[in-house]
């Protein structure tokens, strides 16, 4: 969650973020929106990284980012227990 606000705040040009994290169905899903600009690379270094720490969770990670504004970053990690 800490990347992905770095990242809103370094590109995004946002005028608002919003992060949530609950437990659902035995999985932590975590969400952070931002309004701004959109367009950003989930090929990107930061965002690559970020997948593979999900990955190396057995979670799943996913960036939605159109051109046209707001960007999308989740990830839902099992827990075990």
């Amino acid at each position: 969650m800490a990347e992905a606000l770095t990242n809103v705040a370094k590109h995004s040009r946002a005028e608002r973020a919003e992060v949530t994290a609950h437990v659902d169905e035995g999985e932590l899903r975590v969400r952070v929106r931002d309004n701004g600009v959109g367009g950003a690379r989930p090929g990107g270094s930061g965002l690559v990284g970020l997948a593979d720490r999900a990955a190396a969770l057995d979670g799943r990670f996913r960036v939605e980012s159109p051109a046209d504004g707001g960007t999308l970053v989740a990830a839902d990690i099992p827990l075990r227990g």
